[in-house]
């Protein structure tokens, strides 16, 4: 057999691999996507047929296309908004541009556009709320899991706390967190808004106890070994728990951190209802207090939006873990 010949069936098989491989893969690809396509077809026809049995005292339950027609609605409103604010600013750049050819030496300031809220900026607010309440909590929560895994004693004592207030619903906290907020930030000019604050504290003290009680398990749970090999290096405090407490708990850690971050903006649209931060929340309660036809559909948007953003928090917390571990082999879900 010459050597062209072998040549040339060596890149046919090359070929038929490569097929192979691409097979292999667009066949992954479809099975991934057809059963969550599957899922979500089923859900929305579901939706239709119980949408269409209901009417409430607002009229008709919104059905999938009522929810879509509002939610270009919110996006319409968000633009007209936007040109508002917009002209407002060109105005207020013209009138200044007058003044000062006319005395160049006046004062002149841009005053700040108070219109509406739009939706889109409503989401924003509780996405900054929650994350700033997220970061206190997790601040708190890792450093105090650490300890309580590390010490027995501190474990014993700290224990019976987590356990007694681990349970207590958000609405119980709220009103003590705004009273203490009240009571506690008064500023003429204050930097953040008061009811930012009742939120964000509100959503910080119910999401901190999944971490808290995931870190200690972490760490409580390490390798025997890698504790005895840091006896024997003769580990300093600080060098142990980062070269061997922290990656060991990492994945236990970020169990927690995901749970936390789904408590912390399931509560926050509670928190935001009654403290009326305008976020997410208080667009519920507006559109429910507001009682017109089409209140039931911006609702449902709302409700869509919410899960939608949870979810990507959790996969954007999951992405994370996959970086930060030390573990690249793992499977993560």
């Amino acid at each position: 057999m010459s050597t062209a010949t072998i040549t040339s069936k060596i890149a046919k098989l090359q070929s038929l691999i490569t097929v192979a491989n691409l097979l292999s893969a667009l066949e992954k690809t479809v099975k991934a996507a057809v059963l969550p396509l599957t899922g979500i077809v089923m859900f929305l026809f579901l939706w239709q047929a119980t949408a269409s049995n209901i009417v409430t005292s607002l009229g008709q339950f919104p059905g999938p296309g009522d929810v879509w027609n509002q939610s270009k609605i919110l996006i319409e409103e968000h633009h007209a908004e936007r040109e508002k604010a917009d002209a407002f600013y060109v105005r207020q750049e013209v009138r200044n541009a007058k003044k000062l050819a006319k005395n160049p030496d006046a004062k002149v300031k841009i005053r700040p556009y108070t219109g509406k809220a739009t939706y889109f900026d409503q989401i924003f607010t509780s996405l900054y709320t929650v994350a700033f309440g997220f970061l206190i909590a997790t601040l708190i929560a890792i450093p105090l899991g650490i300890a309580c895994g590390l010490s027995e004693k501190v474990y014993s004592a700290v224990n019976p706390i987590i356990q007694t207030f681990k349970p207590v619903s958000p609405l119980a906290w709220l009103p003590l967190v705004t009273m203490v907020v009240s009571a506690l930030y008064v500023s003429d000019d204050p930097y953040f808004e008061k009811a930012f604050l009742t939120s964000a504290f509100t959503v910080a003290l119910c999401c901190l106890w999944p971490t808290v009680v995931n870190t200690i398990v972490g760490v409580a749970s390490i390798d025997r070994d890698l504790i005895d090999v840091s006896r024997v290096l003769r580990l300093s405090w600080p060098v142990y728990i980062k070269t061997i407490v922290i990656p060991s708990a990492i994945p236990l850690i970020f169990t927690g951190l995901r749970l936390s971050l789904a408590t912390g903006w399931m509560v926050l649209i509670a928190a935001e209802m009654l403290a009326q931060n305008p976020g997410l929340g208080k667009f519920i309660w507006d559109e429910f207090q507001n009682g017109s036809s089409s209140s039931l559909g911006r609702i449902m948007v709302a409700v869509i939006t919410i899960g939608i953003i949870g979810f990507i928090l959790d996969r954007l917390m999951l992405a994370l873990q996959k970086r930060v571990s030390w573990d690249k082999q793992a499977i993560f879900r």
